[in-house]
């Protein structure tokens, strides 16, 4: 399935912030995802790295998350990096951003039947870290039908065009690790329904939120982001909500890059002994 946006879509997408897609990939693909999905998350794969989540819970491991999500999944999962949701997205990143358009990141995310919390309203430019050189857009596909019920995702058109808006830690909590935008009007939200494999496509600027999960059935959502890599940082400051790592997930990550520091440190001086 190759996808060819019309002009008038690329247009849509530039001027709103935001695309809909009907269909990214087959609802076979779909069915084999749902399989990958249940495995990884129940098997919490990449907790220890900071990789496996609660992005608005406390994030302990004796608290059941409401929002677990999973960076790099193919990192634990290789087959994900052949599927055609991948291929697709990729497809049309390079016609919205031209041929030059790569992956930048990829998650997996799971709202747990009737208490999978909401996603905040926010803009994915606040995530960046310091010395980011991309700006990206991102691709959101549900593995289920998606509704106001069970968190489709909403947009606010145009809000691309603005700055990077105030942000902080959900409900201002310093232990929670996803962010909040405040202070913005949201009163002319845009909902998204989508059939299972549809996409919807966003800019990193743009405002958009998904409600909580209401249903008896779990909310499974893949994002892929796709960007244009520049020699000058598109960011050069930290954003002070950033500054501070203080939660459960931060301090994981912290900790195994720590780890990962400290044995490359010792196989240098190892090699240097061997080489006198």
């Amino acid at each position: 399935m190759t996808i060819v946006l019309t002009s008038d879509a690329i247009r849509e997408f530039w001027d709103q912030g935001f695309l809909v897609i009907p269909q990214i990939c087959t609802p076979q693909e779909v069915d084999r995802l749902c399989d990958v999905y249940d495995r990884l998350f129940a098997q919490r794969v990449g907790w220890q790295k900071g990789d496996f989540f609660d992005f608005a819970g406390p994030d302990t491991p004796e608290s059941p998350p409401v929002l677990p999500q999973l960076l790099d999944p193919s990192r634990y999962e290789p087959s994900l990096k052949k599927i055609a949701f991948r291929t697709n997205a990729l497809a049309i990143a390079r016609q919205l951003l031209g041929p030059s358009a790569e992956l930048v990141f990829e998650h997996a995310m799971l709202k747990p039947p009737r208490i999978g919390a909401e996603t905040p309203w926010h803009q994915d430019e606040a995530f960046y870290p310091i010395y980011t050189n991309y700006q990206s857009i991102t691709f959101w596909m549900p593995l289920q039908p998606v509704d106001r019920l069970n968190g489709c995702m909403e947009f606010i058109a145009g809000s691309h065009a603005g700055p990077v808006l105030p942000h902080r830690r959900i409900n201002n909590d310093p232990r929670l690790h996803g962010l909040e935008v405040y202070g913005a009007d949201v009163s002319q939200a845009v909902s998204c329904p989508l059939p299972a494999g549809g996409a919807t496509v966003h800019h990193c600027r743009t405002l958009h939120h998904a409600g909580p999960n209401l249903s008896e059935g779990p909310r499974r959502a893949y994002s892929l982001g796709f960007g244009v890599r520049s020699r000058a940082f598109t960011l050069r400051t930290e954003f002070p909500w950033n500054a501070v790592r203080t939660s459960a997930r931060d301090q994981r990550a912290d900790e195994a890059q720590g780890a990962i520091r400290r044995y490359m440190s010792h196989l240098r001086k190892t090699a240097r002994a061997i080489l006198r």
